[in-house]
């Protein structure tokens, strides 16, 4: 970015406070061009409709899902030792924590102009830091620009409308003019990477459902107690809610970016995820487009991937579960990946460090492979009880109508950044 075109309001950003930040952060939901027609907050805004600019529409996306570095990863595993923990799927960090750094997750969003992709997730470091560990944001900003790609052009078709939006949203939700951010997890793949971790510390899974274990397991006790098992509906609901702390905490940084901008905004899940992703049964209500899976067996549809897009661990997007774990491993050991010596990094011995993992062997693989293939074929997906693709928390970003929170409110409702925004930002 020219620094001589950044508006006075970006160098006031870099110097907000955090606990500022922490402290003022609210749903502030009222924007310009917004109303609400009845009741004790009836208002309608005397202002026209204005869009986040190219910059600030940048800077919320860099503050939910940007990259921010290389992944340190996890230095030791006691079961393993003294090779190095190699959980994480990852090479690259961003502005948000993942659960052993699966990062599993995409971040999308919409404008009124269409609908876009960050695509970083296996993005190695966008800018190397100083010598006191700092990042340039400039040099972050300008590495997202590369990485978005436009999807659809105009903004989400989602109406704020029952059933896709929740009644209280409908006044506010994806309106023109607003920003909405959407990550979305590759929750096949998080489950997948699991059963990888379980096999690393001496457990596999069993059938809690249909009480049984998964048939044949036995025939790898020469590697794990086949014995040591955990409930398969233990360790999906665990990887639900760790994609789901993965989606919030992305969702929770944009928020605290809105405080030191001035925007307004809030962070929300009022949004049905199924319609979202694309599985609203209308078909004009395409939402992102996901394809899905209906069953008389499951009480919803199952999402699992945009071809050429975002595509799920799992059939139909491979031919067989083990064809999705050897996915898995080359995101992990391949071209690019976290435990791959050529891959750079931010140790002073690079290649030693990454090629101090175990790389995961045929029979580890095959192990992995008929677990998840057992799901895949005992429960008709996979995984086997919760969505292969997930989205909850969704986070939307607009232009503040403060002659509505001066009508309602006491002095306080907004900060410093909200009054002076259109002035030093416009």
């Amino acid at each position: 970015m020219e620094k001589t075109s950044l508006p006075p309001g970006f160098q006031d950003m870099l110097g907000f406070g955090l606990v500022e930040a922490l402290l003022g952060r609210r749903s502030r939901r009222f924007f310009m061009g917004a109303e609400i027609p009845d009741g004790v907050f009836a208002h309608k805004s005397g202002h026209e409709v204005v869009p986040l600019s190219e910059l600030e529409k940048l800077l919320v996306v860099t503050a939910c899902g940007g990259n921010t570095g290389w992944n340190h990863l996890i230095y030791r595993g006691q079961r393993y030792a003294p090779h190095l923990s190699n959980y994480a799927a990852a090479a690259g960090g961003r502005t948000f924590p993942s659960a052993a750094g699966f990062h599993t997750s995409k971040t999308f969003f919409t404008d009124d102009d269409g609908v876009y992709l960050l695509e970083n997730r296996d993005a190695p470091a966008s800018a190397e830091r100083a010598d006191d560990g700092s990042l340039d944001l400039d040099a972050v900003v300008d590495a997202l620009k590369g990485s978005v790609r436009k999807i659809q052009n105009g903004r989400l078709k989602l109406p704020s409308e029952v059933p896709y939006v929740e009644a209280h949203n409908t006044w506010v939700a994806n309106k023109p003019g607003t920003l909405l951010v959407i990550p979305v997890a590759d929750l096949a793949q998080h489950v997948l990477l699991a059963i990888c971790y379980m096999l690393q510390n001496g457990l596999v899974l069993t059938d809690d459902i249909n009480k049984r274990p998964i048939p044949g397991i036995e025939k790898y006790k020469d590697i794990v107690d086949t014995t040591n098992t955990w409930n398969i509906s233990f360790v999906e609901q665990l990887s639900l809610a760790e994609v789901t702390a993965e989606l919030s905490t992305g969702c929770y940084a944009g928020t605290l970016m809105l405080q030191a901008m001035g925007l307004g905004g809030w962070m929300y899940n009022g949004i049905d995820l199924f319609c979202l992703l694309g599985a609203s049964g209308n078909p004009e209500v395409p939402g992102l487009g996901f394809r899905y899976d209906t069953n008389e067996n499951w009480p919803y549809p199952n999402p699992t991937g945009l071809e050429g897009v975002m595509e799920g661990f799992c059939p139909p997007h491979y031919p067989d579960m083990r064809a999705a774990v050897e996915a898995v491993c080359d995101r992990k050991f391949g071209s690019g990946g976290p435990f791959n010596e050529a891959t750079p990094g931010p140790w002073k011995e690079t290649s030693k460090v990454r090629g101090a993992a175990q790389v995961h062997d045929e029979r580890f693989r095959e192990c992995v492979a008929m677990q998840a293939q057992y799901l895949y074929d005992t429960f008709g997906k996979f995984p086997a009880t919760v969505p292969s693709i997930f989205t909850l928390l969704y986070l939307q970003a607009h232009h503040l109508d403060l002659d509505f929170y001066d009508k309602f409110y006491k002095p306080g409702s907004y900060l410093r950044t909200h009054a002076h925004h259109m002035e030093k930002w416009h």
